[in-house]
């Protein structure tokens, strides 16, 4: 029973890093590009990052953004828990031998 508990604790704070890890790193550098747009002499370089990333985004969420990272959020997830059954699965597998 400790080791269906480990394997649903352990499933579930990968889905939230491996969720939450691209959502900051995109955001981020979003905001770093939004910054930069501010700066004079490089301000060309942050608006034209800007679009690139939207529109990176935009291909991914049906026109939308914010829907494309959190599709990218999402499938990260999944991608992430796959991995943490299989290393589980993998673990108690060695241990039984």
């Amino acid at each position: 029973m400790a080791t269906v508990s480990n394997l649903f604790r352990s499933l579930l704070l990968s889905i939230l890093l491996s969720f939450v890890t691209p959502v900051l790193f995109l955001g981020g550098v979003l905001g770093t590009l939004l910054t930069v747009s501010y700066i004079p002499g490089i301000a060309l370089l942050g608006q034209l990052g800007q679009e690139l990333i939207l529109s990176f985004l935009s291909t991914f969420g049906e026109g939308y953004p914010l829907q494309g990272m959190l599709t990218i959020g999402v499938t990260c997830a999944m991608v992430g828990g796959l991995f943490d059954v299989f290393n589980f699965y993998l673990y108690q597998d060695v241990r039984g031998q």
